[in-house]
């Protein structure tokens, strides 16, 4: 285990705070070899609310997964999810020196570094750029730029914005007194859609519903590009609380009922089935139907989904996406829930499962719904560790010996593999300490 490359993903939720620790086996495939998760008392509606509680559950779900995965965890790629995420399209183009030369990847990478610094409102920083379509030299739509010539370089780009406050109190949950390295801090959208979505989904058009706790968030793809991301202030918590109120129960015992016997859909139940639920000291248990527990429930969904379709709509993509919706997350296990979805809105509806990226593990609960946050987390951390090796390769200078040409011969082939796998070495070693056994 020494040399392999390890991952680690940590989703501070509002329900669980969950980390999960992950390698890739011969198959490219994600091996989970830890998991912790505990209650998450710090956390409403995806921001840090209370930094004891907060820095307490971390613990314990660090602490687990590390007896687990037997490492030591030192780094991690957090998710960060809320009310507060707010997107929009910016437009930026620069003007290329070496206009002789085909567009480079630093061309590209200057822009999108440019519009980093796109001024935001007080209070805001940016957490994503992510580029649309490109233009050159007023020709339009141009997908991948690279390679092609031209003198201005311009493109749209969906910035995405999160309160600068609670960045800064994640951090010090995770960095200050966990004393954790963050590597990335990733939108949790966008964490679910590389664990439950297919890239022939993204490059058709999909809609990706994340149900959560203290909140649904929906990521929008159309041709393998990120077009549209919003956080709905309602998921299952809201639902939770909706049946406590209606039935005249506690909350941890209308939590039971919507896990057990809770349904999307109120006509698919039977009237004449009850459940009972047991009553305070001294008083007799409470029989509720479960066609009214149904009943409340399929209220409060169909108004998340219809904040969800005003999203679509709003995104312009609403008859584009051939895709229809994957629905994730804790939420998404409610019976019936994709047909409700099918229904409100007329698009082909399924439940995402991050089982596609995971290899053979010992812990297979990990290919619940609940935890395609974590596990997209763990994957957005390999696919870091991939772009950087294949930058430092491209950027490596060869030296060849002396007399031997500089054209893509074998022997040069030969000799950067060499460099490669070297730098593959030292990547991997820096991933793990041999002797420690550190991550």
């Amino acid at each position: 285990m020494s040399k392999d490359k390890i991952v680690v993903g940590l989703d501070i939720g509002t329900t669980k705070i969950c980390a999960l620790v992950g390698r890739k086996d011969e198959f490219g495939k994600i091996e989970i070899l830890g998991m912790g998760k505990a209650e998450s008392l710090g956390v409403v509606r995806g921001v840090v609310n209370n930094i004891d509680k907060t820095v307490e559950s971390i613990r314990i779900a660090i602490s687990e997964a590390e007896k687990q995965a037997n490492i030591d965890i030192r780094k991690v790629n957090v998710g960060i999810a809320g009310q507060h995420i707010q997107s929009f399209t910016q437009h930026g183009g620069i003007i290329r020196k070496n206009t002789d030369q085909e567009i480079t990847l630093e061309d590209v990478e200057r822009l999108n570094n440019d519009m980093h610094g796109t001024v935001t409102p007080p209070g805001k920083e940016i957490l994503h750029v992510m580029p649309q379509d490109y233009t050159i030299d007023n020709e339009t739509g141009i997908e991948e730029p690279i390679g092609m010539s031209g003198v201005r370089l311009e493109a749209d780009f969906n910035i995405i914005t999160a309160d600068t406050f609670a960045i800064r109190n994640m951090k010090r949950c995770v960095v200050d007194h966990c004393q954790l390295e963050i590597d990335n801090l990733i939108l949790e959208p966008i964490a679910s859609s590389m664990s439950v979505l297919t890239q022939e989904e993204k490059e058709a058009g999909v809609v990706l519903v994340d149900i959560g706790g203290g909140t649904t968030d929906v990521a929008i793809f159309y041709r393998n590009i990120i077009r549209h991301t919003a956080v709905i202030p309602y998921a299952g918590n809201i639902i939770t609380s909706d049946i406590k109120e209606a039935c005249k129960i506690m909350e941890a015992q209308a939590e039971k009922l919507k896990i057990k016997f809770g349904r999307a859909v109120a006509s698919e139940t039977s009237e004449n089935e009850f459940v009972s639920v047991a009553g305070l000291k001294g008083r007799p248990a409470k029989e509720i139907k479960v066609s009214f527990l149904a009943t409340v429930i399929e209220a409060r969904m169909q108004e998340i989904i219809q904040l969800v379709h005003n999203e679509i709509i709003k995104s312009g993509y609403v008859n584009k996406l051939v895709g229809g919706i994957v629905i994730t997350g804790g939420g998404s296990q409610l019976a019936s829930a994709p047909n409700l979805f099918q229904s409100l809105t007329g698009m082909d509806s399924r439940i995402g499962h991050p089982n596609e990226y995971l290899g053979k593990s010992k812990i297979e609960v990990a290919k619940s719904p609940m935890y395609a946050t974590t596990v997209g987390l763990v994957l957005a951390g390999f696919k870091t560790l991939d772009e950087r090796l294949d930058k430092y390769s491209k950027n490596l200078p060869i030296h060849l010996p002396e007399g031997q040409k500089s054209t893509k011969q074998v022997e040069g082939q030969n000799f950067f593999g060499k460099i490669t796998n070297s730098l593959k070495k030292f990547l991997m070693d820096e991933t793990t300490d041999e002797k420690t056994g550190k991550y």
